[in-house]
């Protein structure tokens, strides 16, 4: 084994020394660090450290990554250091935390699984609203009807939505949730309002009404609170009538307590910050659009967008449209501006090919992470022309109180939830952004030092030339392209060049005859190594580390030897889905520079033992 002791030390020096580390993991490639003091963090000194790949800081977690020999890297520290080893991420996220922080965490964990649910919901409703506009649907009739429920039954019922994904966040029962917020939903209960405001009696004590449907704050406050009283219950209720006590006594207090309290005090803070975004837009929206056009890039980078997300959301469940979104848009449309730009100025054929390749995502799906890691923040100019265009774009699109009808990722193909009247304000805010930024960072310019192929005397020399390593499919699904990804770690190449697959069932097969030379504990992801000597990584989803093991089995160990076809592990895929996690599966060639070239398949699905990649060394 390598000696990992002075890259150990560099990482330990680079995250503010052992008495700045709370607590440390690690999944399948990177180190997990929480830090107690986040500004001894340096970031500039481990990106330039022999052996570190990358780094990443996200929602106050700072991942240093290596690559295949995490695990090496990880015992040497834990011989070297005394430092709180945590057994996944769950177990760092500490109540003493930042709160901040841990509040921008809930709020990810809340609205990530539904934020697919939404968009799909929301190009319906503008999908609609064109089929009525323009192609003479009736709004009477019988299919637009159908369709409207279909778009609008999300955001109608999205307090109980909401109530079973907060509940999965703040570790409480799902279904009790759900049933809380479901009866201010109930046909008696909306039945006691004759208008908003009305005053009923509950045990002699009063209880504002207020209409629930399509609210935002009271659904996650309500759960919030249950999450404690369900912990009391469990506490003190006998186990012998647990069953059916702590769901009865829930609802009993927490039903009451949501009508009469944390209902209407969430309704208030919806309306509130609604009147203070719709203030904002009509005194100074320029300003703010501008903020949020230059800024935006940077929250999502360290995760904390997620705190206005429920803004935008309770800006369309109250008013039917949002003013956030299109400043956003231009964030997005900004670093489009940044790949078309370097393609136009790079020199390099392999970094003009990798900007086009970026582009697509970006404008057709509002995909920007590879863009952001790959490009900007890499060379640094273009993330300056960037804040510009962005600044600029969404000033204007602020200026002009430009509107979007629903929640959806801001690209070319969901133009129609931007078609309110306020649309062509929007196309010329994203074309600003687009061609200000793409002509800066061509002004700009940018270092293309170390971009360029290595001359033959800096190649490596192989001690063991190998001409073709031909990789199979490890599971049926379909083809994902490395840069779409939303693992900024996978999709930049910083792990190595390969292809990711959307899998249709929940086996892995072995791509080739080798050996295992890394498995993690939790199976989610293993490493093999050829007997031709190419390393392979196979990492079922991502981020299901956190999962911890839960609906993963293997059925080899590490360093066994393998036969290509071989079964290696078992996932339910269902589960995994259900659980919120994205189950796009990257297949990595770990030491890809060690060949000329990675071909990659070109079929859109494969079924196990496909040719996905050949490594050839010409």
């Amino acid at each position: 084994m390598a000696d990992y002791k002075n890259l150990a030390k560099s990482i330990i020096d680079g995250v503010g020394g052992e008495e700045n580390v709370q607590s440390l993991y690690h999944c399948m490639t990177r180190l997990r660090f929480k830090l107690k003091d986040a500004s001894k963090f340096n970031k500039k000194e481990l990106q330039n450290t022999d052996g570190v790949i990358t780094v990443v800081e996200s929602n106050g977690q700072f991942q240093v990554v290596i690559g295949n020999h995490v695990a090496d890297v990880f015992e040497t520290i834990k011989s070297m250091y005394k430092i709180e080893v945590a057994s996944s991420e769950k177990a760092t996220d500490e109540k003493k935390g930042n709160p901040i922080a841990r509040m921008f965490n809930i709020m990810s964990s809340i609205f990530t699984p539904i934020v697919p649910l939404l968009a799909g919901s929301g190009m319906l409703k503008a999908l609609l609203v064109i089929m009525t506009t323009y192609f003479g649907m009736s709004e009477e009739g019988s299919t637009y009807l159908i369709l409207s429920a279909a778009s609008n039954a999300v955001f109608y019922f999205f307090p109980l939505v909401l109530a079973f994904s907060a509940a999965k966040a703040f570790g409480t029962n799902q279904f009790v949730s759900f049933a809380i917020m479901a009866a201010l939903l109930e046909p008696k209960f909306t039945g006691l309002m004759s208008e908003v405001g009305d005053v009923v009696e509950f045990a002699k004590l009063p209880i504002v009404l207020m209409g629930y449907s399509g609210t935002v704050i009271p659904a996650i406050l309500a759960i919030w609170a249950f999450s404690y009283l369900e912990r009391f219950l469990n506490r003190y209720i006998p186990n012998l009538i647990k069953m059916f006590a702590v769901p009865m006594l829930s609802l009993l207090i927490m039903v009451p307590l949501t009508a009469g309290v944390i209902g209407p005090v969430g309704v208030f803070l919806g309306n509130w910050i609604g009147d203070a975004i719709s203030y904002l837009s009509g005194t100074s929206g320029m300003v703010t659009g501008a903020v949020i056009g230059a800024g935006w890039t940077f929250l999502v980078m360290f995760g904390i967008h997620w705190g206005i997300v429920p803004a935008m959301l309770n800006n369309l469940s109250t008013t039917g449209f949002d003013t956030i979104r299109p400043p956003v848009a231009n964030a997005t449309f900004a670093q489009a501006g940044v790949a078309f730009g370097v393609f136009l100025k790079a020199k390099d054929k392999k970094l003009k090919s990798t900007a086009i390749s970026v582009l697509m995502p970006a404008i057709l799906a509002g995909i920007t992470e590879p863009i952001v890691y790959g490009l900007s923040v890499k060379y640094k100019r273009p993330m300056i022309a960037a804040v510009i265009g962005g600044m600029l774009g969404g000033g204007f699109a602020g200026a002009m109180n430009t509107t979007v009808m629903a929640y959806v990722f801001p690209a070319l193909t969901t133009l129609p939830a931007f078609m309110t009247g306020t649309f062509v304000y929007y196309i010329i805010s994203i074309t600003i952004a687009f061609t200000v930024t793409a002509a800066l960072t061509y002004i700009l310019g940018f270092d293309e030092e170390g971009t360029e192929e290595p001359s033959p005397k800096e190649e490596p020399k192989k001690t063991k030339p190998v001409e073709r390593s031909t990789i199979l499919s490890p599971m049926t699904g379909q083809i994902v392209p490395l840069n779409q990804v939303n693992d900024p770690v996978f999709s930049t190449e910083a792990m190595g060049k390969g292809i990711a697959i959307l899998p249709e069932d929940g086996k892995v097969f072995s791509p080739v005859s080798g050996k295992v030379t890394t498995l993690f504990h939790t199976g989610h992801a293993i490493g093999l190594t050829s007997d031709l000597n190419t390393e392979i990584l196979i990492h079922i989803g991502l981020d299901t580390v956190k999962l911890e093991g839960e609906f993963f089995k293997t059925h080899v160990n590490q360093d066994d030897d393998v036969e290509q076809g071989q079964l290696l592990i078992e996932f339910d895929l269902e589960k995994i889905k259900e659980a919120g996690y994205d189950v796009t599966t990257p297949v990595i060639i770990t030491n890809s520079n060690d060949y000329t070239d990675v071909i990659e398949t070109e079929q859109q699905s494969v079924k196990k033992q496909d040719v996905l990649l050949t490594a050839v060394v010409l």
